[in-house]
């Protein structure tokens, strides 16, 4: 069975990213996907790309000089929010430092929107894949979904800034979506799913 390991060790996004990636067959085969920890790989990553994409390529790299050739997948992912300049965009992971609770970033995010009306609370997830394939070569995706900010955290499920992410199509946050609802509309899930395509489309992949 061939592997393709993803640059995180967020257990919530391994799990989305396994249940997208589940029917994955490279020339034929199924795909175990691993983790970075499950692979049993340690990688020093500096975020300091400009945009998602950026990012996403300078953490694939990064797994794929210590994975030994393996087909390695990376993702960058955050919030855009519209009356906030786009803020937290590629610091979403770091805004408020990386050991901040996401309750306490929802928090304070809900706080600064405070008394702004619905029409000016749009934002987006943003999602960029990448992939460095065995012999070298770079593919990458980005997907995004558009939604508003709530004004007070609302579901169990999913994590990071799910609670006050609202998808007006559903009148939910992503939050309260099912996995298989958020899945099929989430940015992650439509990055992967591209992404999914051209892997699958390709000739040749192997890993050591």
């Amino acid at each position: 069975m061939q592997r393709i390991i993803f640059a995180t060790g967020n257990a919530g996004k391994m799990k989305e990213i396994k249940a997208i990636l589940a029917d994955l067959k490279l020339q034929g085969s199924p795909v175990e996907i691993l983790s970075m920890k499950e692979a049993g790989i340690s990688a020093e990553i500096e975020e300091n790309g400009s945009s998602f994409r950026e990012n996403a390529v300078i953490k694939a790299k990064a797994v794929a000089a210590a994975a030994s050739g393996a087909v390695v997948l990376a993702d960058d992912s955050g919030l855009e929010i519209d009356y906030l300049n786009k803020e937290p965009g590629i610091y979403s992971a770091r805004y408020l430092g990386e050991d901040t609770s996401y309750h306490e970033k929802n928090h304070n995010l809900i706080e600064r929107l405070s008394g702004v009306p619905d029409e000016k609370r749009t934002a987006r997830f943003v999602c960029a894949i990448a992939c460095v394939l065995p012999d070298g070569n770079v593919l990458t995706e980005e997907a995004a979904v558009e939604g508003r900010i709530g004004y007070e955290e609302k579901g169990e499920n999913g994590f990071g800034y799910d609670p006050i992410f609202m998808v007006p199509s559903y009148g939910k946050s992503t939050a309260e979506l099912t996995e298989e609802e958020k899945n099929a509309i989430s940015h992650r899930g439509k990055a992967l799913r591209a992404m999914k395509k051209r892997l699958e489309e390709l000739e040749g992949v192997e890993d050591c």
